[in-house]
């Protein structure tokens, strides 16, 4: 009986070593590269990236990682080396889809690739470096597209730059410049500091600052020499809206700029995503406030100014974006009231209409925004000759259910913002309501024969 006990003892020992020894064999394969046939294996069980309309973005096939739709949403998706994610959501969601669990976006493919094809051709026409496009569901914060240009193809990544496979949309910080002049009006207009019929002296230049430390400011559209605010937001008035925040209290319109998630991470989980810049308050001062009304000293990323005025769209409540479905979305906060949401997209609206129709317009429809030509800081100075051209809005403006923001960089043809970014914006927003099939309101109003 003792000679069986030792046997089986020594049994169970050879069983333990063998046991272990095929655990450091696999993690040695791990360090230092595993087998086609173990590669092959792990690939098979990984999660597919599929949308909420069942299209598949990437899945495995065999032993390889294929994307079935190209570059589409390339950055977006990232990619894969031998066995785990590199980049996008690929290395984010690593351990989620090497489980083998199905990771669903809420990216909408014709949109998509709608934005992408509209930011392309606008980047090869003005000869830019780069651009993006995001859109969101107004409602929801669904992120229904983020496009970038140039353009990355995750099944053929090796060799490609890295400034090629960067997400930009969500990664790349810029001056946002004239767009946020909405998003100001909308706050002093929250605050009573203003209404859209109030009249202002605006000439074209004006001092700001005390007698020793100040700066002048500058507009570049011509305009008449007293504006409404009305007429602030369609001139694009610097000065105007120097008038605008002249009484708002630093710490009050910090306030607001950071409701509007503006020097605030996004709230965005598990995805990289970049946080834009606010000054401390304790560095401002009227040149602070005053800058920071038309865009100038802060910074933010496409997604972060799309999330922003999605605000106005949405009727006064900051929606977080959202991704992935199924992920927890923190609480939605009133930034302001529905009736100044209201007021706002109404003066957005009459910005297209009454300043930039062939623009940013499309006949029929009623589409609301704003435009920003960003100079671009190299060197600790703004260049003369770098900007960044810049578009916000929504539509329809009186019950809006798409948000989009888009910027470019770097253009040498018609860099301003309604030269290029409103075009952008008019034909991603043309490619959404033909998508729904939505008639224009002349055709709607008409009589049925």
């Amino acid at each position: 009986m003792e000679i069986k006990i030792r046997v089986r003892s020594r049994v169970m020992q050879v069983v333990a070593l063998l046991a272990f020894c095929t655990l450091v064999w696999a993690y040695a394969q791990l360090e230092w590269g595993l087998p086609q046939g173990v590669r092959r294996a792990v690939l098979q069980v990984r999660g597919s990236i599929v949308t909420e309309d069942g299209s598949v973005l990437a899945r495995t096939v065999g032993a390889r990682r294929v994307y079935p739709n190209g570059p589409l949403a390339g950055q977006l998706l990232g990619m894969m080396g031998d066995t785990s994610g590199l980049e996008g959501l690929e290395a984010a969601y690593d351990s989620r889809l090497s489980a083998g669990q199905n990771l669903t976006l809420t990216i909408d493919p014709a949109i998509q690739a709608a934005a992408e094809g509209v930011l392309r051709a606008a980047v090869l026409e003005h000869q830019a470096e780069y651009g993006s496009v995001v859109a969101l569901d107004t409602k929801t914060g669904k992120i229904l597209a983020t496009a970038n240009y140039p353009a990355f193809d995750p099944n053929t990544w090796k060799g490609q730059d890295a400034a090629v496979r960067r997400n930009r949309a969500f990664l790349d910080r810029f001056e946002p410049g004239s767009t946020i002049k909405g998003l100001v009006v909308a706050a002093a207009i929250q605050e009573d500091l203003t209404t859209p019929g109030s009249l202002y002296s605006t000439p074209m230049s004006r001092w700001i600052g005390t007698n020793r430390i100040g700066t002048t400011i500058h507009d570049a559209v011509p305009h008449p020499g007293t504006l409404t605010t009305k007429q602030i937001l369609r001139y694009s008035s610097n000065v105007g809206m120097s008038h605008v925040v002249e009484h708002f209290p630093n710490p009050l319109l910090y306030r607001y700029l950071s409701q509007y998630g503006f020097g605030q991470d996004m709230p965005l989980p598990t995805v990289q995503a970049a946080t834009g810049t606010l000054q401390p308050l304790r560095k401002w001062d009227d040149v602070v406030r005053t800058t920071n009304a038309f865009g100038q000293g802060m910074s933010a990323t496409t997604l972060q100014l799309a999330a922003a005025y999605n605000t106005l769209a949405n009727g006064g409540l900051y929606v977080a974006p959202r991704l992935v479905v199924g992920e927890a979305q923190p609480p939605a906060h009133e930034v302001i009231s529905a009736q100044t949401a209201r007021t706002i997209r109404e003066l957005l609206h009459a910005v297209i209409t009454d300043g930039i129709p062939q623009a940013a317009g499309i006949r029929g429809y009623a589409l609301a925004g704003k435009t920003g030509t960003a100079q671009v800081v190299i060197g600790g100075r703004y260049s003369d000759t770098i900007y960044d051209s810049v578009f916000a809005g929504f539509f329809p403006s009186e019950q809006p259910r798409v948000t989009l923001a888009i910027m470019v960089h770097g253009a040498k043809e018609r860099y301003h913002g309604s030269m290029l970014a409103a075009p952008i914006y008019r034909d991603v927003a043309g490619a959404i309501l033909s998508k729904w099939g939505e008639p224009p309101e002349e055709a709607a109003a008409a009589p049925v024969p």
